[in-house]
C-alpha cells in the first residue's frame, strides 16, 4: 500500500484482518527505511504497529482522543492520519516533529516529552467531556515503564475514584530503556503470565453451554474465575485502583486486539486493556536489543544495523567522561553511590553498575523519589552521584530544594543532556535548570569547558560537604586521563587572551569557552575570554576585575537568559551600585525548536556568527 496517499484513518473501517496485517507489514518496512535515514525512536514505534492499526480501527479520532504516554511511540499514529508523506524531515528543523504536535494534526490532542503524564490528561478530558454532556472515548497509551512513576499511581487513584469513561492501553513490552525495577515490575509479570481472562471465560462458554448439566458447570467454573481474577490480577495491582481489567491480549494478533479494544469501548467506567507487545518487532537488531541502544538512534545501516555515527578518535560522551571519572573515584571511595531514575545505558553508567552492584541504584521512572533517596544517603554518610538529564531535573525541584539542600548534604548531582539537544526539540532542551536552581540556598553550580575540567570539577565536588551540581551536555569531547586530580576553587573563574590591547571581554561557560576563544583568535580580534565556570557562587573578584577594565562586556549563554549567568552577574552589579551595562546573549523568553544545533543555536540567535557580530558592533 502507497503509505503517501493515506490522508486519515477512515480507510481502516473497511479493511479485512488480512489487509490490516498486510498493511502492518508494509508501516513497520517503512518505519524502518525512513528511520534509518533520519533516526529517531525506531524499536518503541516497531512494537506499537498492530495496536495503533487496531486502535484506529475501533476508534474514531480525532472526535475519539487517542494519546500516547511519552509520545515518541507516535509514529505510527502519524502515519496513519496522514503525515507518511512528511517522514522525510522527521525531527528536521521545520519538518516532521518526533512527538505528538497539536499545531500539526487534529489528531494529536495531547503533547509530551516526559513519561507519565497520559493518565493525568486523561482524566481531564473524561471530565471536562462529562460536564459538556459530550460523547466520546479517551484512550491514553502508556507503558509498563511509565505506569510505576508516581505520577501514573496518583492519576490511577483519582480515575477509579471518578469512575469515569476511559480505556486506558496498558502496553507491556517488558523492555524499557532501563530495565524496569520494583514491586509493580513483579506483578506485572504475574500479569503477563496469566490466561487472558475473557478469552478463557468465552472458551468455557462454548465448551459447556448445551445442556442444564454444562451450564452448572460453567457459572461455577465462572465464579471461581471472577474469584481468582478479583484476588490475583485485579486486586493485586489495577483492581486496587477499582478498574476493571482486561487481558492480556497479543498486540501482535489483529484480530484478538479489535475484539478486546471493541468490547472495552462499550465497557462502563474505566476499564485497562493490558497489551502484550514486541519492543523492535519486524527487524532483527531492534528485537535483540536488551540494553534501549535502539531506543532513540542515529541514522543507520538498514541491511547491517551499522549506526552511521561513531566516536571520533580519542573522544568520549561526556556521559562517559562523568562515568568513568566516578568509577575510577569510587576504588577508593567505598561511600560513593550511583543513583539514576532509569537512565542506565543513556548517562553510561552500565560499567559502574556492573563494577559495584551493592552502590548502584536505579530508581525507575521517578525523579523525585531518587532525589529523596540520595539525600538520605548522604545524611547516613554516603556520597551519592545522583546523575539525572536536566530535563527530567525539572520534575524533582522540589526534592532538591526540600530535601537535599535545605539540609545542606553533598549530593552531587550530575546533570546530563544540558543545555539545547537538537532533533528532540522543546520537551528534551535542557536549557531551565540554571533558573530553576539558581535561587536554591547552599547548592554549588558548575559547567566545566572540556573533559579535563571536568574531571576535576567532578574531584572538587567529592571533596567539599554541600550540595553540587554539575552539568554537562550532549555530545562528545576530546578526553585524556587526568594524571593527578586538581581541586578547583569554589566560584572561581578564569581570563583567557588578555593583553593590553584588550578592546572587550566576553564572558561564556561550557564548550562555548573554546569555541569563542578559538574564533577571536583566528579573528584576530582583542577580546578577553572568561571561563566562568560557576554559575554559583560567581567569580565576585573577577568581576570586579573585568569592571575595573572599563571594557564592553557582553555575556554569551546558551541556556534561558532569565535566571541565568547574566541576572546573577547584574544582580551582584546592581547590589554593589555599580553602573555598568552589560550586552546578553542568550534564550529569550520563548521554547527553542527542533532541528540541528547549528540551525536551532541560529534561530535562537545564540550561534558564534551572531556573537561576532555583536563584539564587532560593541568594539566600534
Amino acid at each position: 500500500m502507497d503509505l503517501n496517499k493515506i490522508s486519515g484513518p477512515e480507510f481502516l473501517k473497511n479493511m479485512s484482518i488480512k489487509q490490516l496485517n498486510d498493511l502492518s507489514f508494509d508501516i513497520r518496512k517503512f518505519l524502518i527505511e525512513s528511520v534509518s535515514k533520519t533516526g529517531g525512536h525506531l524499536s518503541s514505534n516497531l512494537g506499537v504497529v498492530e495496536l495503533s492499526v487496531a486502535l484506529h480501527r475501533v476508534f474514531d479520532s480525532p472526535k475519539d482522543k487517542i494519546f500516547f504516554d511519552v509520545g515518541h511511540q507516535c509514529y505510527v499514529h502519524k502515519i496513519l492520519t496522514g503525515r507518511a508523506k512528511d517522514f522525510p524531515t522527521l525531527r528536521q528543523y521545520k519538518g516532521l516533529s518526533g512527538f505528538q504536535k497539536r499545531c500539526e494534526s487534529k489528531h494529536d490532542v495531547w503533547e509530551a516529552g516526559h513519561s507519565s503524564t497520559s493518565l493525568s490528561a486523561a482524566l481531564g478530558m473524561a471530565v471536562a467531556r462529562d460536564l459538556n454532556n459530550q460523547n466520546y472515548s479517551v484512550v491514553p497509551v502508556i507503558g509498563d515503564g511509565s505506569m510505576g512513576s508516581g505520577m501514573s499511581l496518583e492519576a490511577l487513584n483519582q480515575i477509579g475514584a471518578e469512575k469515569r469513561n476511559m480505556v486506558i492501553i496498558f502496553n507491556d513490552n517488558n523492555m524499557s530503556i532501563s530495565q524496569n525495577v520494583g514491586a509493580l515490575t513483579d506483578g506485572f509479570s504475574k500479569l503477563r503470565s496469566s490466561r487472558p481472562y475473557n478469552s478463557l471465560k468465552t472458551d468455557l462458554k462454548t465448551s459447556l453451554d448445551k445442556n442444564v448439566v454444562g451450564k452448572t458447570v460453567l457459572n461455577t467454573l465462572i465464579n471461581v474465575k471472577d474469584t481468582i481474577k478479583s484476588s490475583v490480577v485485579d486486586a493485586g495491582i489495577f483492581g486496587e485502583f477499582n478498574l476493571e481489567y482486561l487481558g492480556p491480549v497479543d498486540g501482535h494478533d489483529m484480530k484478538s486486539l479489535i475484539q478486546i479494544l471493541q468490547v472495552a469501548k462499550k465497557h462502563n467506567g474505566p476499564v485497562v486493556v493490558h497489551v502484550l507487545t514486541k519492543k523492535g518487532k519486524g527487524y532483527p537488531y531492534c528485537e535483540e536489543d536488551s540494553d534501549g541502544k535502539w531506543h532513540g538512534v542515529s541514522a543507520f545501516n538498514v541491511a547491517t544495523g551499522v549506526v552511521n555515527s561513531s566516536l571520533p578518535e580519542n573522544h568520549l560522551s561526556w556521559s562517559q567522561v562523568f562515568s568513568e571519572t566516578l568509577i575510577d573515584f569510587a576504588k577508593t571511595n567505598q561511600d560513593i553511590c550511583a543513583i539514576t531514575p532509569a537512565m542506565i545505558t543513556g548517562s553510561k553508567l552500565e560499567k559502574f553498575f556492573a563494577l559495584n552492584p551493592t552502590r548502584s541504584f536505579d530508581c525507575g521512572i521517578a525523579e523525585e523519589h531518587a532525589a529523596t533517596f540520595s539525600a538520605s544517603l548522604a545524611l547516613s554518610g554516603k556520597r551519592p552521584y545522583f546523575c539525572v538529564y536536566s530535563s527530567f531535573l525539572q520534575r524533582c525541584y522540589d526534592q532538591i530544594n526540600h530535601d537535599i539542600c535545605r539540609m545542606d548534604l553533598p549530593v552531587v548531582i550530575g546533570i546530563d543532556r544540558c543545555g539545547l539537544v537538537g532533533e528532540d526539540g522543546p520537551t528534551h532542551h535542557g536549557v531551565f535548570d540554571i533558573s530553576i536552581l539558581n535561587s536554591i540556598p547552599n547548592l554549588i553550580i558548575a559547567q566545566p569547558k572540556d573533559a579535563k575540567e571536568a574531571q576535576n570539577l567532578l574531584y572538587t565536588a567529592f571533596n567539599q560537604k554541600h550540595p553540587f551540581a554539575l552539568r554537562f551536555p550532549r555530545g562528545t569531547v576530546p578526553y585524556s586521563k587526568n594524571i593527578q586530580m586538581e581541586n578547583i576553587a569554589i566560584g572561581s573563574w578564569t581570563m583567557f587572551n588578555a593583553n593590553a590591547n584588550s578592546k572587550c571581554v566576553v564572558i561564556t561557560y561550557g564548550t562555548d569557552v573554546d569555541k569563542v576563544l578559538s574564533k577571536v583568535v583566528t579573528n584576530q580580534l582583542d577580546v578577553i575570554v572568561v571561563n566562568a565556570r560557576y554559575f554559583k557562587p560567581l567569580d565576585t573578584d573577577l568581576i570586579n576585575k573585568i569592571i575595573s577594565m572599563k571594557l564592553p562586556i557582553i555575556t554569551y549563554e546558551s541556556d534561558m537568559l532569565k535566571g541565568g549567568l547574566s541576572s546573577s552577574i547584574l544582580e551582584y552589579i546592581n547590589d554593589q551600585h555599580l553602573n555598568v551595562k552589560i550586552h546578553r546573549i542568550g534564550i529569550k523568553d520563548e521554547y527553542v525548536t527542533y532541528g540541528s544545533m547549528n540551525q536551532i543555536r541560529k534561530e535562537a540567535k545564540i550561534d558564534i556568527n551572531y556573537l561576532i557580530d555583536v563584539i564587532n558592533t560593541v568594539i566600534k
